[in-house]
Order: C-alpha cells, then structure tokens, then sequence
C-alpha cells in the first residue's frame, strides 16, 4: 500500500509509525505489529494505531523514522505488514532449545540496539535464557555481541581496574568507598553503574542524589585522568547500549537471568577497558545464590570469560544473608556511605569492613604491596572522603560539594515498626526489604527508604527494627500491609 508520509517532531524512543485504523485493518496489522517502510530501501517500523492523527492515506513517522529513512512529509512510501525478522525467527529457536551461533546472537543484539525489536520480543529472549539456559561459549558470544555495538573508552595506562557485585543485597553501597580509597591510591578506577533493577536503587540512583551521573565518554576519559576514579550511569554512554535496554524490560519482569548478567557484567567492563577487575559474589539466604556452592560454579563462568577476553579478574565470595549498611534507598545509601568516608562513630560497622575488604582485594590486583594496611590507612586518614569530595566536585564541575550534601532530605512521613517480643534475628530477607524500599516509591523517589536499627542477633521487646520513610500516608499503609503478609525480618 502506498501512503503519504506525516512527519511528526516526537520521539517515541523507538521507530513508530503511526496508523488509521481502516489502513491498519487494510494491511491486516494490529497494534505493536511491525510494518516494512519502502521506498529505495527497507526499514522496518512497530505500528501505533491512531486515527485522530493521520487520515486513512497517511503515515505517521516520529522522528527516529524520520532521521533514519530520510522521509519528508508529502512524499509517498510503499508501506506492507512485515515478514517475521531474521532476529524473531532467531529468537524462536531459541525458545525451542537451540544453541546460538555467534553470527545469530550478533544478529539478535544488533536488532535491539537499533531499536527494530518490541519490548515483546526481548522478553521472549530473556524468556528463553531463562528456560533454556546458555552455554558458556553463548554467554561469550552474548558478551562480544554487546560489547561490539557499542562504545568504548579508552585510556592509557594498563591498570585499570573496576569491581562489580552481582546484586541482590539490599543496600551495600561499597562501590563509592572502594573507588575513593582505590583511586587515591593511585589505581584508575572509571566506574560505570546501573541503576536499580529489582533493588531498591543501585549505585548510579545513589551518586545522582548529590552528582551528575550522565557524562560523555570523553568527559569521563578527562576525569579518570585527572582524579584516577569517576561514580556514573553506564546507561548513557553507549558502552554496550543493549544492556540498558534489555535491563529496561528485565526490570518490567523482575528477572534476574544468570547468562545476561554475565554478559551484562563483562560487557560493560571490557568497554570501559578495563584490564583487571573483583568481582562480589553475595551468598545466603535471601541473596540471589543461596549457597556457596552454586556461587562458585557462577564465578568460575566469569573467569572464562575473562579468559576469553585476556582479562585478570578475581572473584569473592561474600555474606549475603543480610543487608550491608542501615539505610536502604538513595538518600539513605548516601547518608551510609559519608558516614563511613567521614568516620564518624557512628557509621555503620558492616559497610565499613566490607569496603575496606573489597578495596583490599582490589589494592592488590591492582599490584599494590600490604593492601590490607594500606586500604584502612587511605579510609581512616580522611584522604578517601578528600578524593570523594574531588570526583563529585569534578563532576559536577563546581565545588558544590558541601552544598550538594546538605540538600539531602528525607522523606516526611514515617513509620517505626519494633520488636514485639525478646529474641534473636536469624535472616533479614533482602527480597523483601527491597520490594518494601519500592513500594515506599525507590528508587524514583530518593528521599524514600526503610532505615534498617537492626542486624542478625539478639533483640528485646520494644527494639526499633525499621523505619519506613515515604512522601504520603498511602504509602506508608501499603508498605505496612506488605510486611504483614510476607517476612522480612525471621526471628526466634
């Protein structure tokens, strides 16, 4: 069918093209459907149907079409229903239990980061991850595929480290501590983070309460070589631009897939050229792996991949039965972590030494000589809250660093939920204390949070154990309910 072409200055954050709905009917198409745009060469577009906007012989292109087929409102465009892509029949086999080649995961990536795959299809791939399960040599190929549509910084040096924690612990915000001890130490560090997907925030949610997290690749390049370390979002930087977009769907399902995260993890180190690099394994009850064991067989799958792409890594296994740190939610992540920066008396006890041990590690594969000394010596001389201070302030390209610090706020209603009887706390459910922070309105809301007053160990009648903070009352009932039905602190 030949259609005139109706220019619209949107961007829908995909190819859209939009429909009347006797055209759409015409065409046999439905709603999310994908058409084929001709007209010297092919495009591929998903359907909206929308009859107020365009008439029954016009088509609709928001401005990703536009800028890609080069069409211009009043020229005419062969427009049919579109065959069943390469990438979707690839997608298929896979569903069907068919290992991928590389070419066939390349093909697969390269859709979605072009954008010609809908949210559906994407979540029929991490359907068939998840059901299917990867290779190791598919995981590799996944990892090069992300890596290779994508940008990459680059830096001089050789030393260049990075750590990473595979996730599922409800705070512990290490990452800042480690960067400011490891960069003043003299390691390169650029840390690229995502933000939460099934936690309550992640590292990036948490620095973007008081630093610009979305910088240029370039911007980052002048600031690892100007202060050894940077705290940003990986999302806006083209280092493996599928990642992002596959975690957006990840976190419409609240999947964790253990193939993706391997590539996803990988991925985005290689890009940010790293050269060695510790990765954190939380074990336990509530955390992602439920027992050593099964958290050694993921860490040797990292190391072969490492391998394969002649990297150094090193990787710990640590609790993760529990929280790491009090507050749990950006602002209360970064109350945490100045705390520990500052050393204040008061800061919490397990966030400290896990930083100092991860730091520790990574000291030491960065090539630095009695790491365990020399990591608690940058920490409680005041030189790692120095260096913190200077990456924000870098970033944010003003010295507003104390300003920007005494802007935290916390949400205005709270809810202090206490023992109600003497005993002992056995597990701390990080699950559900993360699906508590999101109810409450986390990540998107960063003054919003649960305060954790207690860790695995005795308690008595009447003991603060959390307190809910929320920006309305609603919320506040709704996480209560939740914690009525579901277990979020075991005792006995």
């Amino acid at each position: 069918m030949r259609l005139k072409v109706k220019n619209f200055n949107w961007l829908a954050g995909r190819p859209v093209v939009v429909l009347h709905s006797q055209t759409a009917k015409r065409l046999n198409v439905f709603q999310n459907d994908r058409v084929c745009l001709e007209n010297k060469h092919k495009f591929y577009a998903v359907v909206d149907i929308f009859p107020k906007l365009v008439k029954e012989d016009e088509i609709g292109l928001s401005e990703e079409v536009t800028q890609a087929f080069s069409a211009k409102t009043g020229n005419r465009l062969d427009v049919y229903a579109a065959e069943m892509s390469q990438a979707a029949q690839i997608i298929k086999s896979k569903i069907s239990g068919k290992e991928l080649t590389e070419k066939e995961i390349g093909v697969v990536i390269e859709q979605i980061v072009k954008n010609n795959l809908t949210e559906a299809e994407i979540a029929y791939f991490l359907a068939a991850q998840k059901i299917q399960g990867m290779t190791i040599q598919e995981s590799v190929f996944l990892t090069r595929a992300m890596v290779k549509t994508g940008m990459k910084l680059k830096f001089s040096s050789n030393n260049i480290v990075d750590k990473h924690c595979i996730g599922g612990i409800a705070g512990n915000r290490t990452t800042p501590i480690i960067v400011s001890i490891c960069a003043t130490a003299g390691l390169k560090i650029p840390k690229t983070s995502s933000r939460a997907i099934t936690s309550a925030s992640g590292t990036a949610d948490v620095i973007e309460t008081i630093a610009n997290v979305e910088l240029k690749s370039d911007e980052i390049e002048n600031i690892v070589n100007k202060v050894n370390g940077c705290l940003v979002w990986g999302g806006g930087l083209m280092l493996s631009p599928s990642d992002d977009k596959i975690i957006q769907v990840e976190r419409l399902l609240n999947l964790d897939i253990e193939s993706q995260l391997l590539a996803s993890i990988m991925s985005k180190k290689i890009a940010a050229d790293s050269k060695k690099i510790l990765i954190d394994i939380p074990y336990g009850r509530g955390a992602k792996i439920a027992t050593l064991n099964e958290s050694k067989k993921l860490g040797h799958k990292f190391e072969k991949i490492a391998k394969e792409f002649g990297m150094k890594i090193l990787v710990v296994y640590t609790d993760g039965q529990q929280p790491i740190g009090n507050g749990i939610g950006p602002v209360l992540e970064m109350l945490d972590i100045l705390k520990v920066l500052k050393n204040d008396i008061d800061a919490p006890k397990d966030l400290k030494e896990k930083s100092l041990f991860l730091s520790s590690k990574l000291l030491e594969l960065g090539g630095i000589k009695d790491s365990d000394r020399k990591a608690k010596e940058i920490l409680e001389s005041g030189e790692a809250y120095k260096k913190f201070k200077e990456i924000i302030n870098v970033q944010n390209r003003h010295k507003d660093f104390d300003k920007r610090i005494k802007s935290l706020k916390l949400a205005k209603y709270t809810k202090i939920i206490v023992a109600n009887r003497t005993g002992k706390i056995i597990s701390i459910d990080n699950k559900n204390i993360n699906m508590v922070c999101r109810i409450l309105g986390s990540p998107e809301l960063s003054s919003v949070g649960v305060y954790l007053h207690k860790h695995i160990g005795k308690i008595s009648k009447g003991d603060k154990l959390l307190t809910f903070y929320a920006e309305s009352k609603l919320k506040l009932e709704e996480a209560q309910k939740y914690i009525k039905k579901n277990t979020v602190i075991l005792t006995t």
